[in-house]
């Protein structure tokens, strides 16, 4: 199950279940996809296909979202 938490710009920025604990989003499009951290800052895990400008422009909407992508997190993986 992988929960979509927001789409912005053409990504969809979602979780995968039964992952590790530490809070990150996995981020998909049509050129590729990402998994950004967010604690202790959000930084770029992995990516695949995706060019740097395209990575810059996820991790800003990443950190626009930050708290919401925390709240939703809590609430989803609280459900387990």
């Amino acid at each position: 199950m992988s929960p979509s938490v927001f789409r912005e710009k053409g990504y969809r920025f979602y979780f995968l279940s039964n992952e590790e604990e530490r809070i990150h989003i996995h981020v998909t499009c049509e050129e590729g996809e990402a998994k950004f951290w967010l604690e202790p800052i959000v930084s770029l895990a992995t990516s695949h296909g995706l060019s740097p400008r395209k990575l810059k422009e996820i991790q800003r909407i990443v950190e626009a979202h930050t708290h919401e992508v925390i709240k939703a997190w809590q609430g989803h993986f609280r459900k387990r």
